[in-house]
């Protein structure tokens, strides 16, 4: 069956579109109310991740409640080194913990070698089963799934950090090992977003969080390359690259066989347009701080972003996930500006 606002997918194929598509990442999250009535239900952040129908019942939420033009799979990028043996802890106010981390080749054998990827998270391919029923044909679901090289960040530093010396200075030290690594990450998340595809998402989006923190040349060697590869598993597919911060890498990054482009708030719409000509839709790239502004500043600054649109092939978004205190009103002030556009514009 057709979905009934097919907009998002539309704009991703280059299609004619009445409006602009709008979602925002994080937008099944904290600001809701009726988000936190769930949370409540359950031990944390994790076990929700884990249970199939609360998870599927807050990626609706924001459909429901905000407006957007597609729902995005409620669920974490580390269930994916969880998955293949190193856990994790979700600790709150600090964020992820891994008790083990893998920063030798000893190390390495803390991984299972051939994990059962469709055992294992077994629940996000229920949650997904579960959400596109729920959605009842009404906006695409996406999945997603986190880049190889955040996923190393996390599982060679443990944590969040502001540097993350530790895996940077693996490049260095052991480049063999990193590389190693990052294949493994890539060779398991190919299969984990193949089985999404194949649990019934509408598209898919690879988040590089920490492609900012790595110089261009490197990001090549240890982030673009194995994107490149993974989005090659999905070409003809509606798939999306955010590479958070890589400003320098991206030419690199509009060369990437992807349909869509995620930018964060500090890249150029215009320029990154000129780049890749109408190849490519591009996604983003509102502050998320305007957020935190009145409803005339959202809406102008919203409408700017709008007026500097060159080509139909765009995804309204944000720079980055929406911030966990962020009052909703202010989130539907933006939704319903992009969707007056259509009729003052298009």
């Amino acid at each position: 069956m057709n979905l009934i606002n097919d907009l998002y997918l539309k704009a991703h194929r280059g299609e004619d579109i009445p409006r602009y598509p709008v979602w925002l990442m994080r937008q099944a999250g904290r600001i809701l109310p009726e988000y936190r009535a769930v949370r409540a239900k359950l031990s944390g952040f994790k076990e929700l991740v884990e249970t199939p129908e609360f998870a599927a019942e807050v990626t609706i939420q924001p459909v429901d409640l905000l407006g957007v033009d597609a729902a995005i799979l409620f669920s974490d990028i580390l269930v994916v080194p969880d998955a293949m043996g190193l856990t994790y802890e979700m600790i709150e106010q600090r964020g992820p913990y891994f008790p083990k981390t893998i920063r030798s080749r000893a190390e390495l054998s803390l991984l299972d070698r051939n994990p059962d990827v469709a055992d294992r998270l077994s629940y996000v391919f229920e949650a997904i089963r579960l959400t596109k029923q729920g959605l009842e044909h009404r906006v695409p679901l996406i999945g997603f799934a986190g880049a190889p090289w955040t996923i190393f960040c996390y599982m060679v530093e443990g944590k969040g950090s502001k540097t993350f010396s530790e895996s940077r200075k693996l490049l260095y030290t052991d480049p063999i090992l990193a590389h190693e690594l990052l294949s493994r990450i890539t060779d398991f998340t190919i299969e984990y977003m193949k089985e999404q595809q194949g649990a019934g998402v509408d598209a898919l989006q690879l988040f590089d969080s920490w492609a900012g923190i790595l110089g261009r040349e490197q990001y090549e060697i240890f982030g673009l390359s194995y994107i490149r590869k993974i989005a090659k598993a999905f070409e003809g597919f509606p798939f999306t690259v955010f590479s958070k911060g890589a400003i320098a890498s991206l030419p690199e990054i509009t060369e990437i066989p992807c349909t869509s482009i995620g930018l964060d708030w500090n890249m150029d719409m215009k320029s990154t347009r000129s780049l890749v000509g109408e190849n490519k839709t591009l996604q983003g790239n509102l502050d998320p701080c305007l957020l935190y502004s009145d409803n005339k500043t959202i809406e102008f600054e919203t409408n700017k972003l709008l007026n500097s649109f060159e080509s139909r092939r765009h995804i309204v978004n944000l720079g980055h996930g929406v911030y966990p205190d962020i009052d909703p009103e202010k989130v539907k002030v933006l939704i319903n500006t992009v969707k007056e556009y259509e009729t003052k514009h298009f």
